[in-house]
């Protein structure tokens, strides 16, 4: 659509300047009308109608197309204001949602358990959540997990490309609960940043799910002010969650993104989602004061009736229970500070980790990362609360991750 509104003014622009000799001409020292100006505006009309937009593929996957769009069939491409927006589906009828050239949610397994992941965690480490912002729609997965919690009342997602709500609606529908028809859901059109400078509204949990910082603009969702933007956006005992890549990373982009989350936290936590045993992305989660977790609690709320499609989900992706989902531990701000002795923090003013993000965006180490945090972790007595037999669950669980490095 862009090229051929470029061609038609293209085509006026030519007409402004050559104008006169389209409409007339001499002949025999007479000025007479023209009719070349049909045969201009018939060539300029099939011009615009041939033209043919991107390749699907292209708008999927980008740079990576050779790489990875050979298989996939497109069943949805769009070109919006500030992103273009694919949907694809595999042989194996795994979907991909790709916006801006890469896939930022699918319905593989290990990417259900990191969107799940993100809801499920700020919603049952807060005691009872009522209202809900999610940053960055994509798929819609981590937004629906909020429609499954009988207290919640608001969920407020922020989006910035108008495509991606209803192309979430219509392909993942299944995935996200049908999150978009709630009539709890708000959709807001918005740069993140500047609805929560602009809002006076706070939330309860805030989750976000934002692009690798590489791409353009999304470091301003990583760096020190926007995390505090956050904090003042929270009610009393809120939370927080944040996703942070390890693939598609190096280490020192992964050290300032933690590092920046836990100067404005210096409680919070990491929680790993793991693909074949393997590392592969991290949850951070952040809250006002200190946070300890009744794991017995917890499974008690798992067991009640109101929580029957909350359990459902979470067994979905292997985190059934209390202990399989506190088992995806990974250690503390507290613990790690040696670790993040070096790491930049990412601030407004200079952006860093865009640029170090960047380099890093053919890398595939999350293996290695993850295990370098996973140097520091161990079994949190004052943060885990548990009856005995409880704790000895937890703890196997645990051991069997960090051990198995």
């Amino acid at each position: 659509m862009a090229q051929q509104v470029l061609l038609i003014l293209s085509a006026f622009g030519a007409v402004l300047m050559f104008g006169r000799s389209l409409w007339q001409v001499r002949d025999e020292g007479r000025t007479v009308r023209s009719d070349r100006w049909v045969g201009v505006a018939v060539g300029v009309a099939l011009l615009v109608w041939s033209m043919q937009g991107p390749p699907p593929s292209l708008i999927a996957y980008g740079r990576s197309l050779l790489d990875w769009g050979e298989d996939a069939t497109y069943i949805y491409a769009g070109e919006g204001m500030n992103a273009s927006v694919a949907v694809s589906e595999l042989d194996n009828g795994v979907r991909n949602f790709h916006v801006s050239g890469k896939i930022v949610a699918s319905s593989e397994p290990q990417d259900m358990r990191l969107q799940r992941l993100l809801g499920h965690l700020s919603a049952l480490m807060h005691r009872e959540p009522r209202s809900v912002l999610v940053v960055g729609c994509g798929a819609g997965v981590t937004a629906g997990i909020y429609v499954l919690y009988p207290s919640v009342e608001r969920i407020v997602i922020c989006e910035i490309e108008p495509l991606i709500p209803p192309a979430a609606e219509v392909y993942f529908g299944p995935e996200n609960y049908d999150v978009l028809k709630d009539p709890r859901v708000e959709i807001i059109i918005d740069d993140a940043r500047h609805y929560l400078l602009a809002t006076d509204e706070k939330f309860d949990i805030i989750t976000s799910d934002p692009i690798h910082p590489w791409v353009k603009g999304a470091g301003a969702l990583y760096s020190k002010e926007y995390f505090e933007l956050c904090k003042e956006r929270l009610n009393p005992g809120g939370v927080v969650t944040q996703w942070v890549p390890l693939y598609e990373s190096r280490l020192d982009a992964v050290k300032s993104e933690i590092a920046t989350f836990f100067q404005v936290f210096p409680q919070g936590t990491i929680w790993g989602n793991q693909n074949d045993g393997e590392g592969y992305d991290v949850v951070l989660l952040g809250q006002e004061g200190p946070l300890s977790v009744d794991v017995d609690a917890l499974q008690t709320r798992l067991d009640r009736e109101d929580y029957t499609e909350v359990w459902y989900s979470l067994n979905d992706v292997s985190l059934g229970s209390a202990v399989a989902l506190l088992s995806t531990y990974a250690g503390r701000a507290r613990d790690l500070g040696e670790w993040l002795a070096d790491a930049q923090i990412n601030l407004d003013r200079n952006m860093r980790l865009q640029y170090l993000a960047g380099l890093g965006l053919n890398n595939y180490e999350a293996d290695a990362i993850y295990t370098a945090i996973l140097e520091y972790a161990h079994y949190p007595a004052n943060f885990f609360v548990a009856t005995e037999a409880t704790e000895t669950a937890l703890k196997a669980q645990l051991a069997r991750q960090y051990e198995g490095r």
